[in-house]
């Protein structure tokens, strides 16, 4: 993957329309109007996806009340999102790209080095997608630890 296909501020990203963790599914378009962060991690109940999940859980009063909501999106599958979810108590949707086409639509699947070594896997990017449907933010290689209170910073939330 080059970053040729990354996402820009301006853009218009690719529409999704994917499951949640109970099955039901949600669209981009479904937040048409509202702000939303959509951020894509590599696998629900890791270490550094867990972090991320509950920062992001801890600040959503905040992110929500500044006209923000907040979706996960991972290959997961729903069975193992709804664990995830009920055991960090995570309160707003995660939902399942087994297929990576939305990962990839969003430049966040392709090559990334891994201890070292150049792999193929889920790139940790986070996005803000404005009222009118527009990327705001396009944040590649984020870090899982910190993140969340630096897009606040960034948002000034």
């Amino acid at each position: 993957m080059t970053d040729n296909s990354r996402l820009s501020p301006g853009d218009t990203p690719p529409a999704f329309t994917l499951p949640d963790a109970d099955g039901n599914e949600v669209s981009l378009a479904d937040y048409r109007g509202r702000k939303v962060v959509v951020y894509f991690y590599p696998a629900a109940s890791t270490p550094g996806c867990t972090k991320q999940a509950c920062d992001f859980r801890d600040n959503l009063a905040e992110l929500n009340g500044a006209g923000i909501d907040v979706i996960g999106i991972s290959p997961d599958k729903p069975a193992k999102l709804a664990k995830f979810r009920d055991t960090e108590e995570l309160t707003f949707p995660l939902l399942s790209d087994p297929d990576k086409s939305t990962l990839e639509a969003w430049g966040a699947f392709g090559e990334k080095k891994m201890y070292g070594k150049t792999v193929q896997g889920v790139i940790r990017s986070t996005f803000l997608v404005d009222e009118e449907g527009k990327i705001e933010v396009a944040q590649y290689n984020v870090r899982a630890t910190g993140h969340v209170a630096k897009l606040r910073r960034d948002l000034s939330v």
